[in-house]
């Protein structure tokens, strides 16, 4: 019997936008979110330029937005952003998907950058598994930092092998659409790029 799992990227694949920053927009408002990727440009620029890596400058923005955020008042924003938000910015062609997979017996995991706060509740719904970023708290407030990695880039495949063993699996099927996604799209016997635009 075929037994198989399919790996989907978050952001930009099943979604039309970047989660983090609509929930920051969500959480702040449109005027300090924008005051505040201005304040952190020289950061964003640092990233782009690689002088620094993406979890540093993932990091730069969480701390300033989040830093000694109650985690109890940070989970009651992200249960109201899976139900109020994200299913706006779901790309019907993905949810088509994901049923067909469900349907035809296969494992269905979305491994993602954006921290496992506000997708958790949305793929818990859709009894989807998650593998994500994780946000690192202390004494109940968050640090704004990542614990351990971003889910980004290998990290994604290191994440994936330390969850499942994917010898179990005769079909592997992953989708993306940026480079992020790479390492993960060549872990699969079938990958997809940009697949519901």
């Amino acid at each position: 019997m075929k037994k198989g799992i399919a790996f989907f990227d978050f952001d930009g694949t099943i979604t039309t936008k970047d989660t983090l920053l609509e929930f920051i927009k969500y959480c702040k408002g449109t005027n300090a979110f924008y005051a505040g990727f201005l304040i952190n440009s020289p950061f964003l620029l640092a990233y782009k330029l690689k002088i620094i890596s993406n979890q540093a400058a993932k990091e730069k923005v969480l701390q300033y937005f989040f830093k000694n955020t109650p985690v109890d008042n940070f989970r009651e924003y992200c249960e109201k952003f899976a139900v109020e938000i994200i299913p706006e910015l779901i790309r019907p062609g993905a949810i088509a998907e994901i049923k067909k997979l469900q349907e035809d017996g296969q494992t269905v995991v979305i491994v993602s950058a954006s921290p496992e706060n506000w997708i958790s509740p949305w793929a818990l719904k859709l009894k989807l598994d998650l593998v994500a970023t994780q946000l690192e708290i202390q004494n109940g407030l968050l640090t704004g930092k990542i614990l351990g990695k971003n889910c980004h880039g290998a990290e994604k495949v290191n994440r994936i092998n330390n969850k499942y063993f994917l010898g179990d699996y005769t079909e592997i099927a992953a989708y993306g659409d940026t480079k992020g996604d790479l390492p993960m799209l060549a872990l699969a016997h079938r990958s997809v790029y940009k697949p519901f635009r």
